[in-house]
């Protein structure tokens, strides 16, 4: 409950007054003493697999429990010894008596009541004996003033039930909304909407459930979850999600919204807010041979290209700086235009380098390059006028920060897993890369636990909200710079 209400607040929204279905209790129990004195109730003795027997399918109606005769007194008192406890789980059940001949399932003499020895969060020991849901939802709603009660589609069914006990009740309080049938009472009204399926993601509480006790997921708050713990530990932000709700409305038919809706309301979001650094995932020692021992100087950069307002940062710059391996290649492609042997680029916001040799181990990975630059080639020009096409990040050896930075990508290879039998043998084996040796600028150090980053031709970032907190810088990716699963689809 507090993690739903931490959730809550967090997204921007406040309670008005916090209410709780054990709050009701008391009122519900006298209401369903109340159905049982009007012969509107009875209590059963037919376990769930005769109930299920007899309450019929969509073709056929069901049959008459042989309760369902017993006389109100008889089952009052059954009741009340059900609350007192001196039956078992599963013994007994207290069910609303309606007709086993309606076309609409739900109206077939629902339970109202179950036995269940189970220590309550709020209420502690006091009950033993739990009202369904279909029961606390409307009468929740009627006493607390409620106009309105939106719920998805699959409940549309229940909207019968729902009203039927509002009209069978003796209620006073609170109560607003239509009036319904001779007696003039008035009641909340239940509206229902479509339910909204994102892609590559499953919300099915069991799917979820299994994903975290088998372990596939790091608890509910696993970055690659679409539960809202899960999105602000991956960096989300509350507006991003407001704007994504907003975007997408609400229907009255079920769909299913693209992935790419809700990543790019989250990428809006931080291209406007975020302030970009320098990160380098898999770091390639490059040793500039011309640039004097010793020496080092600093370049001040924007922290953002488009705000003068988020103010500047220094970016110090050495001999020797690390560069993405990705930006290396042995031998490149013509269209590669980053760093290969022979070849110059552009450091952003420094010196352009050419590459003249080429370190590798014994197995021929490359370990380092060493490189020449162009003194008279800072703040993008050359002295000459060449074009310098490519432009590739880099950090000051002696000056980054050592961190983890995690990679989250989609859950799942498919973008509905739900439908699929085994869910679990989609999940896509690429959601989470770790990259343990990752080097960050130095401003970094100086950020607030909420702040969050564009990393320059890299991605949008954030601390860890957990693991960051142990000592260890740990950063997030919170989305990629464009779609890249935009290609995947079209394959």
């Amino acid at each position: 409950m507090e993690a739903i209400r931490d959730s809550v607040a967090w997204l921007g929204f406040e309670w008005a007054k916090l209410c709780h279905a054990s709050d009701y209790y008391d009122h519900l129990y006298g209401f369903a003493l109340e159905l049982i004195d009007k012969g509107l109730a009875y209590v059963d003795d037919l376990n769930a697999e005769q109930m299920r027997e007899y309450r019929g399918t969509l073709t056929d109606v069901g049959r008459d429990s042989p309760s369902r005769s017993r006389a109100p007194s008889e089952s009052r008192a059954l009741f009340e010894r059900m609350r007192a406890g001196e039956f078992e789980e599963g013994a007994l059940t207290l069910r609303a008596k309606i007709d086993m001949g309606s076309p609409n399932i739900s109206m077939r003499d629902p339970i109202i009541y179950r036995i269940r020895f189970a220590h309550h969060y709020r209420a502690g020991d006091k009950w033993c004996i739990y009202p369904m849901y279909d029961f606390t939802h409307c009468i929740s709603d009627a006493l607390e003033g409620i106009t309105h009660s939106l719920c998805t589609l699959e409940f549309q069914d229940n909207r019968e039930l729902y009203d039927w006990f509002l009209a069978n009740i003796t209620i006073g309080e609170n109560l607003i909304g239509e009036k319904v049938g001779d007696n003039a009472k008035l009641m909340p009204r239940q509206i229902e909407f479509g339910r909204s399926n994102l892609e590559y993601t499953v919300a099915s509480k069991r799917k979820l459930i299994q994903l975290v006790t088998e372990g596939h997921v790091n608890g509910w708050d696993d970055p690659r979850l679409t539960t809202l713990v899960g999105l602000r530990r991956r960096g989300y932000t509350p507006a991003s999600i407001r704007n994504f709700c907003a975007e997408i409305g609400v229907t009255k038919k079920d769909s299913t919204i693209d992935m790419a809706v809700l990543e790019n309301a989250i990428r809006q979001d931080l291209e406007a807010s975020a302030k970009r650094v320098f990160g380098v995932l898999r770091p390639l020692k490059l040793i500039i041979s011309n640039y004097p021992e010793g020496k080092s100087e600093t370049f001040t950069v924007k922290n953002h290209p488009k705000d003068d307002s988020m103010g500047t940062r220094e970016l110090p710059f050495g001999r020797e700086i690390y560069i993405d391996q990705d930006d290396f290649m042995l031998d490149p492609p013509t269209e590669f235009f980053r760093l290969g042997p022979g070849r110059e680029v552009r450091l952003r916001y420094g010196y352009a380098v050419t590459c003249n040799d080429v370190i590798q181990d014994d197995d021929g990975n490359v370990v380092e390059l060493h490189c020449t630059y162009d003194p008279l080639s800072a703040k993008g020009k050359t002295a000459d006028g060449r074009k310098i096409k490519g432009i590739i990040h880099w950090l000051s050896a002696a000056h980054a920060v050592d961190a983890e930075v995690r990679v989250y990508d989609r859950l799942y290879t498919v973008p509905n897993p739900g439908a699929a039998e085994d869910f679990v043998s989609l999940i896509n084996p690429e959601s989470l890369q770790s990259f343990p040796d990752a080097k960050l600028e130095p401003s970094i150090l100086e950020a607030r636990p909420e702040d969050r980053f564009q990393f320059e031709r890299v991605g949008y970032f954030c601390f860890d909200s957990v693991d960051n907190a142990k000592g260890s810088i740990v950063m997030n990716r919170t989305v990629s710079l464009r779609d890249t699963w935009a290609k995947v689809g079209k394959k």
